[in-house]
């Protein structure tokens, strides 16, 4: 790999992260979102010294919600 395609793969690694991280501001301020993690179902266990968290519930959901996005895409490209 010679050195002008290693700055462009490590300009597009950058650029990819900047728009990784405004989805992520984006979407913190979703209130649909602020839920997530928070859902009956999900499993939190404190002890004294160790705390387990276990969001069965919430990604089961995005889990749903992704692939349901993924089908209508691929449909909508398929045409």
């Amino acid at each position: 790999m010679d050195l002008n395609a290693l700055g462009r793969l490590i300009v597009i690694i950058g650029l990819s992260l900047v728009v990784l991280g405004i989805v992520l501001i984006v979407v913190s301020r979703v209130p649909l979102f602020r839920y997530l993690g928070h859902l009956p179902g999900d499993i939190r266990i404190e002890g004294e010294n160790v705390s387990c968290y276990f969001p069965l519930v919430s990604m089961l959901l995005i889990s749903i919600l992704l692939s349901l996005a993924l089908n209508i895409i691929l449909r909508l490209l398929n045409r």
